[in-house]
């Protein structure tokens, strides 16, 4: 009986052995889509679960058999490189043990407080401090997220802001990755916490000057759109005033409350049209007015100084511009020109101090900050001198200072806090991102490269490798590149990155159109109908790596998340010969069914960007380049997809769809993986040092195809 007891667990453990070798095998269930007279059959339209199925205690069959399915495409991506675990925990190791564990942030300072937070060893999440008047003062600890986030898998604070009077801290709390947030009140003097809440919240609040009331924004529960504006009074337990409700669903909304502490100020913001209403801060049970009414597509953005407003607005000025107006005069008629629209040149963003005012633009692909000073209307820009790099204008909280905070980096310098003094120029820096262990910048080399798209448009590229490990010939490289809505991808500093080029590799990003590396003609020329150039633009980058010997097919690696995602399945279909392998990050893959589905979450908000499916243009232009929708029966390259359950961003269905059908075309002998994170959302995991075993799994991927081991 033994002998058969043994036996029979023998053939049972070969056989789960055997199970999770061989890919996963999804139900086909056909799923009739209908539009303009064409018919679309998703075999696995079956996979879309609701969130009330999701989060229930028991799980219905159609829950059951999806999660079987991710257990299976789980199981089988874990199986299949378990001969990288070692590798993995390697790179998970050396990530982590160049993070340092007790670190903490610059403090800034705001209305008699310095504000910092730091990391205490072995603690994943931060602990918010304050110190009254000095940073010899005593510390406070305002809100410790450690303690907070016992006992959950996922925890995230949004929104952190301090009552005017400095004794009420508001925050909000997402214990889930949908960025649905449950804002709380802490009462800094006494330490209690307020039993009220407010739940379905973006998590910030604006307050005003009465330090009662706050001002915050609730979400559509069914598309997670911010939609509807009400006033709060903190301690109070009368009903919560509902003060907007924006019908259009294409429009995201919120409230702030500006930087002079004068307004609270409602924004409207859709693909094409920015919308404001104001308030003034004293006056909190006042009625808000349109800053200017809402009649043509009209991108803007203000900020509030003395008894003005500035306004960074694209009206006649595809690049932007920079005029003024009274703050009791705001209509578009009174607005008067500041700075002219410059071709080549695209202002980004401001901020104002009582003597000078400073600018964020991009020149030449390029982030530069400009300062104006006010009384003399004399400027100059700081001086940068890498070849490739990104500047940020940082927290700066302070009206009446000479004293600029700015945070620089580029792909091989560390994050640097710098404050600069716009009177003397003198530069001070305040923190540079330590990579513990040691990190020589001097052996590492990064440049800015320029291919030739195939309609003759520039393609900047940012590389950086190891100088010891440039080799004459090809070797290993991975491209990257997002290419949506406006967002373009600066050449940051990762000391993470550092695992991939210390074996090797080049690491480089395309600025491929759908960015705005060259002002918001190269956004224009990437989205809607001209999407498809962002696609072209990443190709041909990668070609132009091959042409000039950096690389070759079988050493070159691409990579993108969310939008990027797109990007990575969209140019797998078009091109798969020239990749050795891919990841596809939280990938939004199913663009026509997603886009023509309003209940999505988020997708109404998005028409602008990609084009509405449901005008039969758009249907067709997007139906040709759809990942999903034009997987084929090719020779594709290796590919990870990843992607999380909770993901509020791009539903989980979509990379899980997208493995399944890619299965079923599946031709060669490369492998696909799947990885979902069952506790995240769009993000991944929360805290400081679990994401990093999310990434030490991709690096395990590509290291073991580019033939590096350990």
């Amino acid at each position: 009986m033994k002998t058969k007891f043994l036996l029979s667990i023998t053939i049972i453990f070969f056989a789960c052995m055997n199970q999770s070798k061989t890919p996963p095998d999804a139900s086909i269930k056909p799923f009739e889509l209908m539009m303009h007279n064409d018919t679309r059959i998703d075999n696995y339209y079956w996979m879309r679960l609701t969130d009330e199925q999701k989060n229930a205690k028991t799980y219905d069959s159609q829950t059951q058999d999806v999660v079987d399915y991710i257990d299976d495409e789980n199981n089988y991506t874990q199986s299949n490189l378990s001969h990288t675990k070692k590798l993995q925990k390697t790179l998970y190791n050396e990530m982590v043990s160049r993070i340092k564990k007790d670190d903490e942030s610059v403090p800034y300072y705001k209305n008699g407080y310095y504000y910092y937070s730091r990391f205490e060893e072995k603690k994943e999440y931060r602990i918010h401090c304050r110190k009254k008047g000095s940073l010899e003062a005593k510390e406070e600890i305002i809100l410790n997220e450690n303690e907070l986030a016992e006992g959950y898998d996922y925890f995230a604070i949004g929104g952190r802001s301090i009552s005017p009077d400095n004794k009420w801290l508001a925050y909000g709390v997402d214990t889930l990755s949908r960025r649905i947030y449950e804002v709380h009140f802490k009462n800094l003097e006494t330490g209690k916490i307020l039993n009220k809440t407010i739940s379905n919240s973006t998590g910030s609040v604006a307050w005003a000057n009465d330090n009662q009331t706050v001002f915050y924004t609730s979400k559509n529960e069914t598309t997670l759109l911010g939609e509807k504006i009400w006033r709060h009074k903190v301690g109070d337990d009368s009903p919560d005033k509902m003060i907007y409700h924006e019908e259009d669903e294409t429009y995201y909304n919120g409230v702030y409350r500006s930087k002079s502490g004068k307004f609270i100020i409602i924004y409207h913001s859709s693909t094409l049209i920015s919308d404001y209403q104001i308030l003034d801060a004293s006056n909190p049970n006042g009625k808000f007015r349109r800053f200017t009414p809402r009649d043509f597509d009209h991108e803007y953005s203000i900020d509030h100084y003395n008894d003005k407003f500035y306004i960074i607005t694209n009206w006649k000025a595809k690049n932007n511009r920079l005029m003024e107006t009274p703050d009791n005069k705001t209509s578009i008629s009174n607005w008067k020109e500041v700075i002219a629209h410059r071709q080549n040149v695209h202002l980004i963003g401001m901020e104002i101090f009582n003597k000078h005012l400073v600018l964020s633009e991009r020149k030449n692909g390029l982030r530069e900050l400009r300062i104006i000073h006010q009384d003399t209307g004399k400027d100059e820009y700081i001086n940068f001198d890498e070849e490739a790099y990104a500047s940020w204008i940082s927290v700066n909280e302070e009206f009446d200072t000479n004293i600029l905070r700015y945070t620089y980096s580029s792909l091989v310098t560390p994050y640097s806090t710098f404050d600069y003094n716009m009177e003397t120029r003198a530069l001070d820096l305040k923190k540079q991102e330590e990579v513990v262990g040691g990190y020589d910048q001097k052996k590492y080399t990064t440049k800015r490269m320029y291919a030739t798209a195939r309609d003759g448009k520039i393609i900047p590229i940012s590389i950086v490798y190891r100088i010891d490990k440039k080799e004459k010939q090809t070797q290993n490289l991975l491209l990257y590149a997002y290419g949506a809505y406006g967002n373009t991808i600066d050449p940051y500093f990762s000391s993470t990155r550092l695992s991939l080029l210390d074996r090797g590799f080049i690491y480089a990003i395309a600025h491929v159109r759908g960015g705005q590396i060259y002002g918001r003609p190269s956004y224009d020329d990437g989205k809607m109908l001209n999407k498809k150039n962002t696609f072209y633009d990443f190709i041909d980058a990668g070609k132009y790596l091959i042409e000039e010997q950096y690389t070759d097919s079988e050493k070159l690696f691409a990579q993108g998340g969310s939008a990027g995602g797109l990007l990575i399945g969209a140019i797998l279909n078009l091109e798969p010969s020239i990749w050795k392998g891919a990841i596809a990050a939280v990938p939004f893959v199913d663009a026509v069914t997603t886009m023509a589905d309003p209940s999505i979450p988020l997708t109404s908000g998005e028409w602008d960007e990609w084009g509405d499916p449901r005008i039969k243009k758009y249907y067709d232009y997007m139906l040709s380049y759809s990942p999903y929708d034009q997987i084929k029966n090719i020779n594709y390259p290796n590919i990870l997809v990843t992607s999380g359950f909770f993901d509020s961003q791009v539903q989980y269905w979509e990379p899980l769809k997208y493995v399944a059908k890619l299965r079923d075309y599946w031709q060669g002998k490369n492998k696909l993986y799947l990885h979902m994170n069952m506790d995240a959302g769009h993000g991944g995991k929360s805290g400081r040092f679990r994401r990093y075993k999310e990434y030490a799994l991709q690096y395990a991927f590509l290291l073991d195809l580019g033939g590096v081991k350990k």
